[in-house]
Parts: structure tokens; C-alpha cells; sequence
């Protein structure tokens, strides 16, 4: 009998360490993205110990947009410490605001892509205007991706979904969002030191 109690006793499973299945994919989402711009810009690195290397000023436009990039960040953690306090509009507020910011930093990457143009550095011809516009092309495309996260964050927020008791949503968001804002500024930093 003792025996059989120690067997069942070893048998037992032990407790397992569990995490929102949600924000498990989302950390495996951003792991990916890290993978993918790690390996462009080590290819980056290749590449331009080669030679046949355009050396060209980045636009200003893309040190403003840097500044537009974190005022979102700052306006997402806003929207977070509301939800954690119950604060609907101001939530509402924050999330709406940090949208925009997506959508005016799109812009002026756009019009930086603009001005590249107008320099003569090109999507072909020269691989440093092509990996600058992959690189800027590649997060712009996630800023997308974050804006959508961001719409789903803002309709969760008018139906008072999330709040002090359900932040589910808006961690999501913010963690994502903060990704990109990071991504960007190693992006940012990158580009000016190798370029």
C-alpha cells in the first residue's frame, strides 16, 4: 500500500509555469522580427565591406519622424496606466492619439522616401539606397500591422473592455507598439553610423 501511494505521489505532474497563449505568439512575432532585421543587417554589413558603397546624408526628415515615433510611445504608456486606473477617456484619448502618431510617422517616412529620390539614391541602382529602403520599407510595413493592432485596441476600449481588470489588450498593444518604437530607433542608429 505504501508503495502504491509513493508511485502515485512520483506520478503526479508536476506544476508547469503557464503563459497567455496570446502573448506567447506575440513574443514569438517579435523574436521572428528580431531574426529577420538581425539578418539584414549583418547582409548590410557584407555588403558594404564590398565597395560599390553610395555614401548619402539621411534626409532630416527621418530624425523628425524619430521624435514622432516616441511621442507615440509615450502617448501608448499613457493609454496603459489609464486602463490600469479605470480612466475610459483618457484611454480612449491615448490610444486615439498614438494612431495618429502612426499614421503622421508613415507620412514622413514616406516623404523622406520622397527626398532620397529627389538626392538620386534610388530602391535600385546602388545597394545602400536599396537596403535603406528595405530597411525603413520593412518597419514601415509593421508600423502598418501595429495600427491595426492599435484600431482593435481603441474599438475594445469604447466597448469598456479593457480596464483594471482585463489588460490583456492594451499589454498587447503597448508591448508591440514599444517594440517597434525600439526597432526603429536601432533602425535610426544603425543607419546613421554605417550608412
Amino acid at each position: 500500500m505504501e508503495n502504491v501511494q509513493q508511485y502515485k505521489l512520483e506520478r503526479e505532474p508536476q506544476e508547469t509555469l503557464a503563459m497567455d497563449p496570446k502573448k506567447f505568439i506575440l513574443w514569438l512575432f517579435l523574436v521572428t522580427i528580431i531574426m529577420l532585421f538581425a539578418s539584414q543587417s549583418s547582409a548590410y554589413l557584407v555588403r558594404r565591406a564590398e565597395g560599390n558603397w553610395l555614401e548619402f546624408e539621411m534626409p532630416q526628415i527621418f530624425w523628425y519622424s524619430t521624435v514622432v515615433l516616441i511621442m507615440s510611445s509615450v502617448a501608448m504608456q499613457w493609454a496603459y496606466f489609464s486602463a490600469k486606473k479605470d480612466q475610459f477617456q483618457q484611454l480612449k484619448i491615448a490610444i486615439s492619439i498614438t494612431f495618429v502618431l502612426g499614421l503622421i510617422f508613415l507620412y514622413m517616412q514616406f516623404q523622406g522616401w520622397k527626398e532620397l529620390v529627389a538626392m538620386n539614391v534610388y530602391f535600385v541602382g546602388n545597394p545602400s539606397g536599396s537596403f535603406f529602403y528595405v530597411f525603413t520599407g520593412l518597419h514601415g510595413f509593421h508600423i502598418i500591422t501595429g495600427l491595426i493592432v492599435l484600431v482593435f485596441a481603441l474599438f475594445s476600449a469604447f466597448k469598456l473592455n479593457v480596464h483594471s481588470k482585463s489588460l490583456r489588450r492594451i499589454q498587447i498593444s503597448a508591448t508591440y507598439w514599444h517594440f517597434l518604437d525600439i526597432l526603429w530607433l536601432y533602425l535610426f542608429v544603425f543607419l546613421l553610423t554605417f550608412n
